[in-house]
């Protein structure tokens, strides 16, 4: 009951403030203007995040979880968001936009929040050691970047975070985790609420407030609730929070292919390329909505399924995110690997 007063209330709260957060972008200048990469025609305020962010902290009053990890994770978390409040204000450089991330991360890891090992199948164990500090590290401020890039159309990344979050807090609710309910649900709710004026036709973007926000402390979030899940511990948030990986990946290869800097922008991403072939704004959105929705529906299946349907899924799900990638031109179009040899093969003439 206290759950779903909470989410309510996160809800209600983000809702009704986002208007207020609106108008105050507008006046302290916290615009984002249009230009040649983006798909908005006129000036729109960008720190929505704030919102988000506020509610959230409606909702730990609300819920009061108690956990040894919490003074962290509201340090790093106001640490996050001032950095990213800052870059929608004066637009920061991607050094210090990096270092804020950095010291957040930092500051979570030495609350305690490592990955130390990970769980392997036939109940093997792999301890990370020394690794640990730097995986974990990576991990968050890599999958805060990946909801960051993924921020290219109206109510993508907040949909996308609502999904992930959503299919987080039911995985944690079967393992009966109660800290990590508490963290997805009042984090579920401000994000529906921004939704509400966030979805195509956007009325105010989230900003770096919002998506670096949001990409941290799920995170911080999925490492947390999964750490310890028997059959390959780290693929379960993996599998959650495909969408947003897999278009980083594929960003990355495609910068070296073409001899790009990693951190150069481009139109490449996977809602351009979906555009690129012809759907509409709102049905780019939509369809991205249904692959978060698909991937978060195969991480249940997979923490509740046995060790060989666990390798079939990862494995249809790795050649399916590949194909999609070919198909759509997520590398470049020339990439195609894996398509022609399905056509080699399909091709080959068969023998009397």
């Amino acid at each position: 009951m206290t759950t779903a007063l909470a989410l309510i209330s996160c809800f209600l709260i983000s809702l009704f403030l986002t208007p207020l957060v609106k108008k105050l972008a507008f006046k302290i200048g916290a615009t984002d203007q249009p230009n040649h990469r983006k798909v908005h025609k006129g000036a729109m305020a960008r720190i929505g995040g704030v919102s988000v962010y506020a509610a959230f902290l409606a909702g730990l009053l609300i819920l009061q979880p108690e956990n040894a990890y919490m003074p962290y994770i509201l340090v790093a978390g106001t640490i996050i968001i001032l950095t990213g409040f800052l870059d929608d204000l004066t637009e920061l450089s991607a050094k210090w936009k990096l270092l804020g991330q950095i010291a957040a991360a930092v500051i979570v890891v030495a609350g305690g929040v490592q990955v130390e090992f990970i769980n392997l199948p036939f109940d093997g164990r792999l301890e990370l050691g020394w690794f640990s500090i730097p995986i974990t590290l990576l991990w968050i401020i890599g999958i805060t970047n990946a909801i960051n890039l993924i921020d290219g159309l109206d109510g993508l990344a907040a949909g996308v975070s609502s999904i992930v979050l959503a299919t987080i807090s039911v995985l944690a609710i079967i393992q009966g985790d109660i800290f990590i309910v508490a963290l997805g649900i009042a984090l579920l709710g401000g994000t529906l609420g921004f939704l509400v004026h966030n979805f195509n036709p956007a009325k105010i973007f989230m900003g770096d407030t919002g998506a670096l926000f949001l990409g941290f402390m799920i995170g911080v979030i999925s490492l947390l609730g999964f750490k310890n899940v028997t059959i390959f511990s780290l693929v379960v948030p993996v599998i959650i929070l495909a969408v947003p990986i897999s278009d980083t990946f594929f960003a990355i290869i495609r910068r070296v292919v073409n001899k790009q800097p990693l951190a150069a922008p481009d139109k490449s991403h996977l809602h351009h390329c979906l555009l690129r072939l012809g759907y509409s704004h709102r049905q780019t959105v939509l369809i991205i909505y249904a692959l978060s929705a698909f991937f978060g529906l195969s991480a249940v299946i997979f923490t509740i399924s046995t060790l060989w349907v666990s390798l079939v899924i990862m494995m249809m799900l790795l050649i399916g995110i590949e194909l999609m990638a070919e198909r759509i031109g997520l590398v470049s179009h020339s990439y195609r690997p894996m398509l022609k040899l399905v056509n080699k093969f399909s091709n080959t003439p068969k023998r009397p």
